[in-house]
């Protein structure tokens, strides 16, 4: 239950007083595993906070303590949110308003006359907006939201959560959609037609780049399956099954370097396709059968073995290289870890299929077939060669020639990957530059209809998030998830860009997932879940400069860059090349430059500093004390500031809690929440965030 409570300017809040924090912490876990319309399967943001560990921050921030109850607030912060218990909460936030205002004016302020915009809402800033949580919860529960990000790539993403949900309303079943009669059918309707529209005219372009395979159905001569290029001679429907691929997994290689053998040498690390109980498919590497070839030719072969006991494999599908580091299968030189870099950086890394994975129409799982059973159009398709004659005009975009640079991508220019174009394959490539090319297409039809400028733009900004997102599972970094799933793990597996020695290439039309219809979906139903109302006021900028006035926040609520962890303006870099060949002309003033900003992010990253770490350590304390200086100049007097913060070491929180005792603040209250799944790929690291603190000022 919830008791009315009235508030003096300079009553204890909640947060100050008490939160319900086993309960919140084990929802946020939780809703770290849930996927449908959550607004993280929109485009990746990282170390985007639970939605409920924000709510509480931003309920606990407005309210007095001894306000609602333990029980209520833990109803309050499950996921996505009872609706009883969020209206409950709104009332109650406007209800402490309307005291704090009346007893700020002297004069008697009610909820109906806030309601009525006879007085303001109460307004939360979050001035490192970042992937939008925080600011996203306080329209949740009925402010007035203000979202401050200097990134570009994390700016589009709050207008698609943030703006152009909450301005173009939810979808109306009942309407047609303006591309067929004329009539706006709401945001969601509309993304999801254009994107539609969009893969129906890339597929009918490239679809051919990923052919389907044919095997004999039951009953038929089997031989040939053993003898491979016959496995696509079966085309007649009579004694064929089409077979759709999911994604195509690749082996680095270099030349062995003993001269006297020449042969390839492959780096996978290795060479599972599916492990799971009852079912153990890997890939067995021979080198025997071409041992006695001629140095080019001298390649291993791959064989498909599936058992229903890991034991039955016979070999250790782990058995690949460490860190580069692998014996040549055909005369035991290493090719150590050096030898692999100066291969790469001389251009002779190369690749080698290995294998493909297949689904079938009305089956359950997958099926699995070496690359050396299959004909070569599979991995070399001829029609890509003659796609890429005259590669860039056809595409009408620039090609991915910008710089890796920065510590999250330091691994990669030591192999020779120094450019973005370097991190996909020809195939890769050439299908997200027409992907690219689509949304163009789509522009100029969108145009063509009755659209408001704002709801193209909202339509056209919603299918650039959708070529980020594909591109997410379209490099050269993305690993084979032999655990189950969609097949495809993301390239941000991890806060960085690692180098990778086998991956998976996804096909962008398949039906399991990793594809552009998963995309389409992940738009729509995050737009349908987004809360309605008025929507909140984007800005980019810094926020050592805050452009607002004095005293005008009920509460600053902010999440800030957590020291050396996570450095986003290199990690987004590979979303900002994308996002400007896709929407840049239509944000020039966020997406014009080479990359994206550097100088004023706040990150005690050394590489910032010409590698002193002093000097960065010094940097970030600065810009910390600066900007939590800005929060208190536009907090109102008495008002919290509520930092969500979390960092590995003690020195990360000494210099934070320094910087907030500069700015003039003092530590009322510290909550930690345990927010993050103990099986995650970056909790099993040293960079491991397992706890956020909300640190209230």
């Amino acid at each position: 239950m919830v008791s009315k409570h009235n508030s003096s300017t300079t009553d204890r809040r909640l947060i100050e007083d008490y939160l319900p924090i086993e309960a919140i912490s084990a929802e946020a876990r939780r809703e770290k595993s849930v996927r449908q319309g959550h607004i993280s399967t929109l485009h990746l943001w990282w170390a985007r906070r639970p939605l409920v560990a924000c709510r509480a921050a931003v309920f606990g921030a407005l309210v007095p303590a001894g306000a609602a109850s333990p029980d209520f607030v833990a109803d309050l912060c499950t996921y996505p949110g009872p609706r009883d218990k969020v209206q409950e909460a709104q009332r109650l936030i406007l209800e402490t308003h309307a005291a704090r205002l009346t007893a700020e004016r002297g004069e008697l302020v009610t909820v109906e006359d806030i309601e009525a915009g006879r007085a303001p809402r109460p307004r939360v800033l979050d001035m490192f907006a970042g992937g939008g949580s925080i600011p996203l919860e306080a329209l949740r529960l009925g402010c007035e939201a203000y979202a401050l990000e200097l990134n570009p790539v994390a700016h589009l993403i709050e207008l698609c959560t943030l703006v152009y949900p909450q301005k173009y309303g939810q979808p109306d079943p009942a309407a047609k959609g303006c591309a067929k009669d004329g009539t706006w059918a709401g945001l969601a309707a509309e993304v999801e037609y254009w994107g539609k529209w969009v893969l129906e005219r890339v597929k009918a372009e490239i679809g051919d780049l990923y052919p389907p395979i044919y095997v004999p159905r039951e009953g038929v001569n089997r031989e040939a399956q053993l003898g491979i290029p016959a496995l696509d001679a079966y085309r007649s429907p009579s004694d064929a099954s089409r077979l759709t691929p999911v994604a195509y997994l690749w082996t680095r290689t270099v030349r062995c370097k003993n001269p006297a053998c020449g042969g390839t040498v492959p780096l996978v690390r290795q060479t599972w396709l599916c492990k799971k109980p009852g079912r153990y498919v890997a890939l067995k590497i021979d080198a025997e059968a071409n041992r006695d070839k001629t140095p080019f030719e001298k390649k291993v072969r791959f064989r498909v073995v599936e058992t229903t006991t890991e034991r039955d494999l016979g070999f250790d599908p782990e058995a690949g290289s460490k860190a580069g580091n692998v014996a040549c299968p055909f005369c035991g030189t290493v090719a150590d870890s050096s030898y692999v870099k100066t291969q790469g950086q001389a251009g002779f890394l190369g690749f080698q299929a290995m294998a493909i994975a297949c689904t079938a129409n009305g089956e359950q799982g997958k099926r699995y077939f070496s690359a050396d059973d299959l004909p070569p159009q599979h991995w070399s398709p001829d029609s890509l060669s003659h796609k890429h004659n005259n590669f860039e005009k056809p595409m009408g975009v620039q090609l991915l020639d910008e710089p890796l640079v920065g510590k999250a991508v330091d691994q990669l220019p030591s192999y020779g990957m120094g450019k973005y174009g370097d991190l996909y394959t020809s195939r890769q490539r050439y299908a997200l530059f027409s992907f690219v090319k689509g949304v163009h297409e789509a522009e100029d039809a969108i145009r063509a209809k009755n659209y408001g400028p704002e709801q193209a733009l909202a339509i056209l900004s919603f299918l650039g998030l959708m070529v980020d997102r594909l591109s997410d599972f379209c490099s050269t970094l993305c690993l084979w998830n032999y655990t189950g799933g969609r097949g495809t793990k993301n390239t941000f597996a991890r806060q960085a860009l690692p180098m990778t020695w086998d991956f998976a290439e996804t096909n962008p039309f398949n039906s399991v997932g990793a594809n552009w219809q998963a995309c389409i979906e992940a738009a729509v139903t995050t737009i349908r879940a987004l809360p309605a109302g008025k929507p909140c006021e984007v800005s980019r900028g810094t926020a050592v400069r805050l452009p607002y006035p004095s005293t005008w926040y009920d509460a600053v609520v902010t999440d800030p860059p957590y020291y050396d962890n996570i450095v986003y303006a290199d990690l987004s870099d590979y979303f900002y090349v994308w996002l400007k060949r896709t929407v840049g002309h239509l944000y020039p003033e966020h997406l014009s430059a080479n990359l994206s900003p550097k100088k004023g992010e706040a990150v005690a990253h050394p590489s910032r500093f010409a590698g002193n770490a002093r000097d960065a350590r010094t940097g970030y304390e600065r810009m910390m004390a600066e900007a939590f200086a800005e929060a208190r100049r536009v907090l109102k007097p008495y008002a919290p500031l509520v930092v969500v913060y979390a960092h590995k070491t003690t020195l990360g929180w000494a210099t934070l809690v320094d910087a907030l005792k500069t700015a003039g603040f003092v530590v009322s209250e510290a909550w930690p929440l345990d927010t993050e799944r103990p099986s995650r790929t970056v909790a099993m690291g040293t960079a491991a965030l397992a706890s956020s603190i909300f640190l209230v000022a």
